[in-house]
Protein backbone atom coordinates (compact mmCIF):
# COMPACT_ATOMS: atom_id res chain seq x y z
CA UNK A 1 0.00 0.00 0.00
CA UNK A 2 1.55 3.22 -1.63
CA UNK A 3 -0.26 5.15 2.06
CA UNK A 4 2.58 6.87 4.22
CA UNK A 5 -0.10 6.47 7.61
CA UNK A 6 0.76 3.03 7.08
CA UNK A 7 4.04 3.05 7.24
CA UNK A 8 4.61 5.30 10.00
CA UNK A 9 1.98 2.89 12.26
CA UNK A 10 4.14 0.11 11.19
CA UNK A 11 7.32 1.89 12.59
CA UNK A 12 5.59 3.01 15.42
CA UNK A 13 4.13 -0.86 16.73
CA UNK A 14 7.49 -2.01 15.78
CA UNK A 15 8.95 0.24 18.00
CA UNK A 16 6.17 -0.56 20.53
CA UNK A 17 7.05 -4.17 20.24
CA UNK A 18 10.41 -3.54 20.62
CA UNK A 19 9.93 -1.68 23.70
CA UNK A 20 7.94 -4.25 25.13
CA UNK A 21 11.12 -5.89 24.89
CA UNK A 22 13.77 -3.99 26.34
CA UNK A 23 11.36 -3.88 29.29
CA UNK A 24 10.47 -7.06 29.72
CA UNK A 25 14.58 -7.44 29.70
CA UNK A 26 14.81 -4.60 32.01
CA UNK A 27 12.79 -6.06 34.61
CA UNK A 28 14.43 -9.95 34.09
CA UNK A 29 17.44 -8.50 34.97
CA UNK A 30 16.56 -6.31 38.01
CA UNK A 31 18.88 -8.11 39.92
CA UNK A 32 22.16 -8.55 37.34
CA UNK A 33 25.11 -6.91 38.38
CA UNK A 34 26.30 -3.64 36.15
CA UNK A 35 23.70 -4.30 34.19
CA UNK A 36 22.59 -1.33 32.53
CA UNK A 37 18.68 0.11 31.23
CA UNK A 38 17.91 -0.44 27.67
CA UNK A 39 15.63 2.09 26.03
CA UNK A 40 13.82 2.70 22.65
CA UNK A 41 13.69 5.71 20.90
CA UNK A 42 11.31 6.79 18.52
CA UNK A 43 8.37 9.44 19.05
CA UNK A 44 11.36 12.00 19.82
CA UNK A 45 13.00 11.14 16.27
CA UNK A 46 9.68 11.57 15.10
CA UNK A 47 9.34 14.78 16.52
CA UNK A 48 12.91 16.02 15.02
CA UNK A 49 12.21 14.68 11.72
CA UNK A 50 8.65 16.10 11.43
CA UNK A 51 9.34 19.77 13.17
CA UNK A 52 12.68 19.55 10.60
CA UNK A 53 15.18 19.87 13.13
CA UNK A 54 16.69 15.86 12.17
CA UNK A 55 19.63 15.18 10.13
CA UNK A 56 18.71 15.01 6.51
CA UNK A 57 19.49 12.25 4.52
CA UNK A 58 21.09 13.50 1.20
CA UNK A 59 22.84 10.14 0.04
CA UNK A 60 22.51 6.72 0.67
CA UNK A 61 25.25 6.30 2.40
CA UNK A 62 24.30 8.96 4.92
CA UNK A 63 22.54 8.04 8.27
CA UNK A 64 19.44 10.54 8.66
CA UNK A 65 15.81 10.31 7.60
CA UNK A 66 14.43 11.48 4.56
CA UNK A 67 11.21 11.47 5.32
CA UNK A 68 8.58 10.32 7.88
CA UNK A 69 8.82 6.70 6.50
CA UNK A 70 12.00 6.35 7.38
CA UNK A 71 12.06 6.62 11.14
CA UNK A 72 12.96 3.20 12.94
CA UNK A 73 13.16 3.01 16.74
CA UNK A 74 16.64 3.18 18.28
CA UNK A 75 17.78 1.18 21.25
CA UNK A 76 20.40 3.21 23.75
CA UNK A 77 20.68 3.08 27.05
CA UNK A 78 19.45 4.90 30.09
CA UNK A 79 21.67 7.15 31.85
CA UNK A 80 19.29 9.03 34.30
CA UNK A 81 18.69 6.67 36.48
CA UNK A 82 20.62 5.96 39.65
CA UNK A 83 23.21 3.23 40.02
CA UNK A 84 22.38 0.64 42.83
CA UNK A 85 25.99 -0.51 44.20
CA UNK A 86 26.08 -3.64 42.26
CA UNK A 87 26.27 -1.40 39.17
CA UNK A 88 23.18 -1.91 37.97
CA UNK A 89 20.52 0.85 37.17
CA UNK A 90 16.94 -0.87 36.55
CA UNK A 91 14.39 0.76 39.09
CA UNK A 92 11.29 -1.77 38.88
CA UNK A 93 9.06 1.06 39.72
CA UNK A 94 9.74 3.26 36.24
CA UNK A 95 10.03 -0.08 34.82
CA UNK A 96 6.76 -0.50 35.62
CA UNK A 97 5.18 2.41 35.04
CA UNK A 98 7.01 2.34 31.25
CA UNK A 99 5.13 -1.32 30.86
CA UNK A 100 1.90 0.22 31.59
CA UNK A 101 2.90 3.63 29.33
CA UNK A 102 4.07 1.09 26.51
CA UNK A 103 0.75 -0.91 26.89
CA UNK A 104 -1.76 2.10 26.26
CA UNK A 105 0.08 3.25 23.22
CA UNK A 106 0.27 -0.40 21.58
CA UNK A 107 -3.46 -0.27 21.92
CA UNK A 108 -4.26 2.99 20.51
CA UNK A 109 -1.88 2.37 18.07
CA UNK A 110 -3.83 -0.64 16.75
CA UNK A 111 -7.00 0.98 17.32
CA UNK A 112 -5.90 3.62 14.70
CA UNK A 113 -4.90 0.81 12.08
CA UNK A 114 -8.52 -1.05 13.02
CA UNK A 115 -10.01 2.54 12.15
CA UNK A 116 -7.93 2.67 9.20
CA UNK A 117 -8.95 -0.24 7.28
CA UNK A 118 -12.24 0.01 8.20
CA UNK A 119 -12.79 3.14 6.45
CA UNK A 120 -10.36 1.42 3.63
CA UNK A 121 -12.94 -1.44 3.65
CA UNK A 122 -16.35 0.67 3.72
CA UNK A 123 -14.62 2.50 0.31
CA UNK A 124 -14.45 -1.20 -0.86
CA UNK A 125 -17.88 -2.47 0.18
CA UNK A 126 -19.68 0.60 -1.09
Amino acid sequence: MSDPTFNLMKNALDAASMRQEMISSNIANVNTADYKVNKVEFESILENVSNGTAMDKTNDLHIGFGNLNEVTPVVSKRTDTSVKENGNNVDIDIEMAEEASNSIYYNSLVSQLNAKYSMLRSVITK
